[in-house]
């Protein structure tokens, strides 16, 4: 009585479709037996609907909470809903170790699924972040049952997400580890630790060696974190078995994609977008102003995710024609509306619908990502000023970088939502360890929408050093809120020098979609790591997980005629780029 008393509220407060059936039935603890004689949990939310189709979700973080109330609201749509604990997680049985084997599992309880009286031979699969990697797992080889994909803030491929840069995501990875960890504990034990700040998450984030950071934050070691500080170079063959991208070109079912521009998988996010075009697939991609785990993102993918499912699966007519429609297109719905930036309606909308963020921004609908756009280049200017007028003769400026007092994270793409997205970086910018160019005020409005990279030219005193660069957008009041960012980590073996001993730093930021108003300035940060973030490098060329060793040094940032060093914007709109006053 109280999920249908919930289900009611929140599918009112979300302005959800009006239900198909209010009577669901719920079955809990189905037992899955895969391949290898493991147990897999199940619950089975049942509408009393004939020919109904099916809707599979298969997760690491429990079956309670608000995947309760997210499935009942499914199945009142009209979906049999499965949700799975994935091995070793919330009751399943079997040992965690992340992907290896999310693909055979998928496959065994979709040959379950298929035995089901209720079954109709249609399915789709729907979830964010894990719950996305494990639909990739499954998709090149679930055939033509399967109907339709919902993938929110996730990605086929993982590994360039958790050593972005070629560093590593060290924020991202452990408090995801302390996060499946604390699955474990009683509740009250949890909420105890919550409400202390989490002081052994925040030790291990700064412990050396990182080895034993899972076991600071814990209790215990954590084999995939070991396991992922060991094979951590580029040719590690410890991820082939782990990244699902190389079959993106066997998926058939329409793909619905929905992500933040603050959120961590962003990137990969694009590629798999950009993967699915060049097969000829028409994927559907909402961007918005969301983090990872920020509660508007919950509601925008659960409106866009039901309104794709039930287009292409056709809710209790799984024959239909909407079901077999891979197109894009939706036999049922016609024309709508717009509902707290995501569409209603038809999904005939545009394929691409981002939202534009700052001053005068809002949503808007694109024919594909990214949208045509022309490159722009905002060079470095003595003075600290960012112009695009191109390098003149300068002096290089510099800073000490020591990983002892690491520059620190500040907002940006983070898993815990309450600390990631825009915040003000004036307090890190304070910092003598963190350079900033700044451009005069706009005298009109300039949008930025598409890819964004760095070219950034620095001698160094240490061969092992991490460069850093922020685009920011600093207001009337001179507030500067970070836009988009990102890092790479340079060593002996990927970076060469000149005869002057000048490397240049390719850095690939976030790609955005941002307005930057009248009178706003554009700001470019540049420095050498973004603590914890991103793992400290130690400037010694120690192996990730063992080094204890910190050796500070001094670099330079040149940006002279031979040295251009520059932020490269795609701008949309008037044929003139703006000017600064």
């Amino acid at each position: 009585m109280l999920d249908r008393l919930a289900s009611r509220l929140a599918a009112a407060a979300l302005r959800l479709p009006p239900a198909r059936t209010r009577r669901i039935a719920v079955t809990r603890d189905l037992a899955v037996r895969v391949r290898d004689g493991v147990i897999l949990r199940a619950d089975h939310y049942a509408p009393d609907l004939a020919g109904a189709p099916t809707v599979l979700i298969r997760t690491p973080y429990g079956r309670g909470g608000p995947m309760r109330l997210l499935c009942r609201l499914a199945a009142e749509q009209g979906f049999h809903v499965i949700i799975q604990s994935c091995r070793g997680t919330g009751g399943s049985g079997g040992l965690f170790d992340p992907f290896v084997r999310e693909r055979d599992d998928g496959l065994d309880t979709l040959d379950w699924l298929r035995r089901q009286r209720w079954w109709c031979g249609a399915f789709g699969m729907f979830g964010a972040s894990y719950q996305g990697f494990v639909q990739w797992a499954l998709a090149a080889d679930a055939g033509e049952e399967l109907r339709a994909m919902v993938a929110v803030v996730t990605a086929s491929a993982t590994r360039d997400s958790t050593y972005a840069g070629e560093s590593f995501a060290l924020d991202t990875v452990l408090t995801w580890t302390e996060l499946l960890q604390a699955q474990t504990v009683p509740w009250l034990a949890r909420q105890w630790e919550l409400k202390r700040g989490q002081p052994r998450l925040v030790a291990a984030l700064s412990h050396l060696p990182l080895i034993e950071a899972d076991r600071v934050a814990t209790g215990v070691t954590v084999p995939f974190f070991q396991e992922w500080l060991r094979h951590h170079t580029p040719q590690s063959d410890y991820w082939r078995r782990r990244v699902f991208d190389d079959r993106l070109h066997l998926v058939r079912a329409p793909v619905a994609m929905v992500s933040g521009w603050h959120d961590i998988f962003l990137p990969a996010q694009l590629r798999d977008y950009a993967a699915l075009r060049a097969t000829g697939a028409r994927p559907r991609l909402t961007v918005g102003p969301w983090t990872h785990g920020s509660p508007g993102l919950f509601v925008a993918a659960l409106r866009e995710g039901l309104r794709w499912l039930d287009a292409h699966l056709g809710g209790a007519d799984a024959t239909g024609a909407a079901a077999r429609d891979t197109s894009g297109g939706d036999a049922r719905a016609a024309g709508g509306g717009t509902q707290d930036g995501v569409r209603t309606g038809s999904v005939r909308d545009a394929p691409v619908r981002v939202h534009v963020g700052g001053t005068g921004g809002g949503w808007r609908d694109l024919p594909d990502w990214p949208p045509p756009a022309r490159e722009v280049r905002w060079y470095l200017h003595p003075g600290r000023a960012l112009r695009t007028a191109v390098a003149v003769p300068s002096s290089p400026d510099g800073f000490w970088y020591d990983p002892a007092d690491p520059t620190p994270s500040l907002g940006g793409p983070l898993l815990v939502a309450q600390r990631a997205g825009p915040v003000d970086n004036r307090p890190v910018e304070a910092r003598p360890d963190v350079l900033t160019w700044t451009s005069a005020p706009l005298t009109s409005a300039m949008e930025v929408i598409g890819p964004v990279r760095a070219e950034i030219h620095l001698r160094s005193e240490l061969p092992y050093l991490d460069v850093f660069v922020r685009l920011c957008d600093v207001d009337r009041r001179g507030r500067s809120w970070n836009v988009c960012d990102g890092l790479v980590r340079l060593d002996p073996l990927h970076a060469t020098t000149d005869g002057a001993g000048v490397v240049t730093a390719a850095v690939e930021l976030w790609p955005t979609a941002h307005r930057f108003a009248p009178g706003h300035r554009l700001r470019l940060q540049v420095s050498g790591g973004a603590h914890p973030r991103y793992a400290r490098n130690p400037g010694t060329g120690e192996p990730l997980g063992a080094a204890v060793r910190l050796r500070a040094g001094y670099r330079e940032i040149l940006h002279d005629p031979d040295h251009p060093s520059a932020v490269v914007l795609p701008l949309v709109g008037p044929a003139t780029p703006p000017r600064s006053g």
